[in-house]
């Protein structure tokens, strides 16, 4: 286990228009340096749970009706599950994150190295 994480040396990964990020994962955690663009649309609630901190930009996060507006240095905490499901627009330009979520193991995966 590291205890430097250095976000330069991982590689940009990119599975939906509009996002981008670089993962770290160890020990069921991932920590992701993201960066979110306006062409990032989600169709669907996100019911995942997220611990974050915005570092650069203007986004608003939809729970269910009620539209909370996140900017440069926030934090956010969103709990997992249903109650708090979410969707996210992005206000500015850019938006830049760095996000902590817990994922589910897989067997197979070296757990001890970046991955997505």
């Amino acid at each position: 286990m590291e205890h430097k994480i250095e976000f330069g040396n991982i590689p940009w990964e990119s599975s939906v228009n509009g996002v981008r990020f670089k993962p770290y994962i160890v020990n069921g955690k991932r920590m992701r340096l993201v960066e979110f663009s306006r062409e990032f649309v989600e169709s669907d609630w996100c019911v995942k749970g997220h611990i974050g901190y915005i570092l650069e930009g203007q986004m608003e996060i939809d729970f269910s009706g009620e539209r909370i507006i996140f900017n440069r240095g926030d934090g956010l905490f969103i709990p997992e599950g249903e109650d708090h499901k979410h969707k996210a627009t992005v206000l500015s330009e850019k938006v830049s994150a760095l996000l902590i979520e817990n994922i589910e193991q897989d067997a197979s995966a070296d757990t001890d190295k970046m991955r997505h």
